[in-house]
Formats: structure tokens, sequence, C-alpha cells
């Protein structure tokens, strides 16, 4: 099942991109990872994903914002917003989780089994 699945990372830490990449792989999924928001939004234009995991404090770009971005580019991607500055229930999450611009957040440090299990609850969604 793993390996028709995209999944795209966007976080300016490498280390977090690294072990976001590590975790999914494990579930056979592909994995692109970038540092960069803008970079983010070139490569989803050459590139379909199912998922995309997006922090929210990135050096040239709004995650929030992105994750819009993202969204009007291809609906589709199911956006799992990950912050280690921000909490679920912080007014800027709740409405984006509201609003339907992304499917969850996870908030830092997460464990793998978090990730994992949030991967499959976007995939299972996504295929309604």
């Amino acid at each position: 099942m793993g390996n028709d699945i995209n999944i795209l990372v966007v976080d300016d830490e490498e280390d977090m991109c690294w072990a976001l990449e590590n975790i999914l792989k494990m579930e056979d999924y592909n994995v692109v990872t970038t540092t960069s928001g803008n970079e983010a939004l070139k490569i989803i234009k050459e590139k379909a994903f199912n998922i995309a995991f997006v922090d929210i404090k990135l050096p040239d770009f709004d995650g929030m914002e992105l994750a819009r971005l993202i969204k009007q580019e291809d609906s589709r991607i199911s956006i799992i917003m990950i912050s280690g500055y921000y909490y679920k229930d912080d007014s800027d999450i709740q409405k984006g989780l509201h609003d339907g611009i992304y499917l969850t957040f996870v908030g830092k440090p997460f464990d793998n089994v978090e990730i994992r299990k949030v991967a499959r609850r976007a995939l299972e969604l996504s295929k309604r």
C-alpha cells in the first residue's frame, strides 16, 4: 500500500525533516523533504502528494499561509501542521482546523507512533 503514497515534509530544521522522513519511510511511504516554503510550492506543482507535514514557523513563510496555498494548489492534499511553538487549542490552530485548511495538528516533540497514526488517519479520510 505504502509505495504509491507521496508525503511532503516542510520544516526548517533539517534534523526534523530527517526524523519525519525516516519515521514515514518505515511505513513504505515515498517522502520528499524541504526546509523552504517557497521550495515546497515549487515541489507540489511538479508532483502529486497525498499528505503534507508543514511546520508553522518557516524562515521564508508563515506555515499557516503556506498550508492555505498548498490547499489552493491541490485541495486533495491532507495537511498536518507541526509546531513546537503552538498548541492545539491556540486560536490560530483551531481556525485552520475549523476552516478545513489542515486535518490535524501535532506538537513537537512528537513520537514515532503518533506520526504514523496521523498519516494513516489522513490517508483513510482522503479515500472517502
